[in-house]
């Protein structure tokens, strides 16, 4: 499998990629289809910028929001998901002493989103510890309910974290948040094309994603979703021709005929729409190769290779099964430098894959997709055996054990 889907990727065959999870990688098909858009917009400009941009940018609205369980008028399309989780961030009413819940898990960009906020509004931010290994669903949501109080105005949620590869059960956490008049803010930048998503199902108040990466359309293509209640909250980042002074009112009209919230949002000067147009190309592409199947593949190697790594270093995992992203994967390492293992691993095996320090743990984040395949795991347990050491280590723990018996 893994062999004849590389063929359709452009990943170099000199490298062992490892790190779809950062950004993506895009097939051959869709990627002719980006260019595709790009030479039209190259040959007639203000045609396509000026008078058919707007009906091609719903196109793409439309099989995402089938895709993912919602109505166009929920969704506006961006190029990435901190800028959708920025315009929420900066849009909401927050004053001195409101707090925002938050995790001890999530990407460091929002991280600092959230403190750029607090200092201009004088709210602040409280982190509740995730319990690891994460195990049960009420491990999590007991530990998220536990941090709301009275002064509680945002939970701000990953739902496949970055650093530790989680898939958090964000649902009951989601629905408490609601009862209490606590908006709910979702990064979901790993989620679409990585796991079933039914948006206006989930309930979260806004929910931004890539579709870059799992998705495997081009870098450029994102979503901020949004319910309808709660659209008239939000403001660009930019004012441009999208913005209208008009009522926000449901029902309203924006400049360019969509709602207020889509076209505020999206209009916001000249920009290449290209990567957005190729979604529905992308989700063909899925289809047309099976991708359920391919990501059961990638799930079943990516948690081997885990496990195998696992029993040498002798290290737990930081979560059970059912709460590890499918097809990605943060390994426990023993101590060590993690910044020239990392360097070690693409200078001398051509490995590109993070390494880096979490807390108090060092990690190595795999992921793994369709172009993916066994002999680059075994690569990767060899190399990581080799600059680690773990063979003395493994032959360490098993003298003791017999010391033990």
């Amino acid at each position: 499998m893994s062999e004849n889907l590389a063929r359709q990727f452009l990943i170099r065959e000199d490298v062992v990629f490892l790190n779809h999870g950062s950004f993506g990688a895009c097939p051959r098909p869709v990627f002719e289809t980006y260019q595709h858009w790009q030479l039209e917009l190259e040959r007639q400009p203000v045609e396509f910028l000026g008078r058919a941009l707007t009906e091609n940018m719903r196109l793409p609205r439309t099989a995402l929001a089938t895709e993912l369980g919602t109505t166009p008028e929920n969704i506006v399309g961006l190029t990435n998901a901190t800028t959708g989780l920025n315009i929420v961030a900066q849009s909401l009413d927050l004053k001195p002493g409101d707090q925002i819940l938050t995790t001890d898990h999530e990407y460091s960009a929002l991280e600092k989103t959230w403190a750029y906020v607090c200092r201009r509004t004088g709210a602040e931010i409280v982190v509740v510890n995730i319990p690891l290994p994460l195990e049960t669903e009420a491990q999590f949501t007991d530990a998220v309910v536990a941090g709301m109080t009275d002064r509680t105005r945002v939970l701000f949620l990953s739902h496949i974290t970055s650093p530790t590869a989680l898939l958090f059960p964000i649902e009951r956490a989601i629905a408490e948040a609601r009862k209490r008049g606590i908006w709910s803010v979702i990064d979901g930048a790993h989620t679409p094309g990585h796991i079933p998503l039914q948006l206006d199902a989930l309930g979260a108040d806004f929910y931004a994603g890539n579709c870059h990466k799992w998705m495997m359309a081009p870098k450029g293509s994102a979503f901020l979703h949004a319910r309808p209640e709660v659209q008239g909250l939000l403001n660009p980042l930019v004012i441009s021709h999208g913005w209208t002074a008009q009522s926000r009112d449901a029902g309203a009209k924006g400049a360019f005929g969509n709602s207020p919230f889509i076209d505020e949002i999206e209009v916001q000067g000249t920009r290449d729409p290209a990567p957005w147009l190729t979604i529905p190309t992308a989700l063909d592409y899925r289809r047309d190769n099976d991708w359920v199947s391919v990501q059961a593949h990638c799930q079943a190697l990516a948690q081997d290779t885990a496990r195998r790594l696992g029993v040498l270093t002798g290290l737990e995992p930081l979560s059970a099964p059912q709460f590890c992203a499918p097809q990605m994967v943060a390994m426990p390492l023993p101590e060590c430098n993690t910044e020239q293992l990392k360097i070690d691993l693409i200078e001398r095996y051509n490995i590109e894959m993070p390494v880096f320090k979490w807390q108090d743990r060092c990690i190595a984040r795999l992921s793994v997709q369709g172009y993916n395949g066994k002999a680059q795991m075994d690569l990767l347990i060899s190399a990581l055996t080799d600059l680690l050491g773990l063979e003395a280590d493994l032959a360490v723990r098993a003298t003791q054990a017999e010391g033990a018996a």
